[in-house]
């Protein structure tokens, strides 16, 4: 054996070991991500929590209220012609909207209950955008079209407007029941 051929064989193992330290730094370097990684997974977790919370609570609640007060409200006392009509009109597109967008968050709902655990999930980003941008618009309409128009129509008997407010509190209000002694 050559002293070249002797030095070879015998730095082998020392490259293997060398080689094993180079994919170590690697796994190391990798790890090394992870403390910048757990924020934004937790934050993932509580915006998916919080989300869920909200349309459970807040959303579909507010999609009740407006579709068996508010709409009814204002479609009995707009007036006959043009105004019924175009409150007709509103209404049936908002409720349309209120169905779809429920639709488009049933497709997440399943996703960001797994997000919410930590666990992984294969929600689609072109979902959430569809459904925030879907809810702006449609809340931009009621803002701008259909509440202003509501106000003026609502506003011509504060009795109506008093009604309305009652209802929405009682719908709202947790019930005391105190059993009888």
């Amino acid at each position: 054996m050559t002293q070249s051929t002797t030095a070879a064989v015998d730095n082998t193992p020392i490259e293997d070991f060398s080689q094993c330290h180079a994919g170590i730094f690697k796994k190391l370097d990798l790890l090394g991500e992870l403390p910048a990684l757990l924020e934004p997974a937790a934050r993932a977790r509580e915006v998916a929590a919080s989300s869920l919370e909200f349309f459970r609570e807040a959303i579909f609640e507010h999609h009740l209220d407006e579709e068996r007060e508010l709409f009814p409200a204002v479609l009995s006392h707009a007036q006959k012609g043009e105004e019924h009509e175009r409150v007709k009109s509103l209404i049936d597109r908002l409720t349309h909207e209120h169905r779809d967008l429920e639709r488009v968050w049933k497709n997440l709902e399943s996703g960001l209950k797994a997000v919410a655990k930590g666990h992984a999930s294969e929600i689609r980003p072109s979902d959430i955008e569809l459904l925030v941008g879907n809810y702006r618009r449609h809340a931009q309409l009621e803002e701008a079209e259909f509440l202003p128009l509501s106000q003026t129509i609502l506003g011509r008997n504060s009795n109506v407007m008093a009604a309305l407010g009652m209802s929405l509190h009682m719908r709202h209000k947790p019930m005391n029941v105190v059993p009888f002694v």
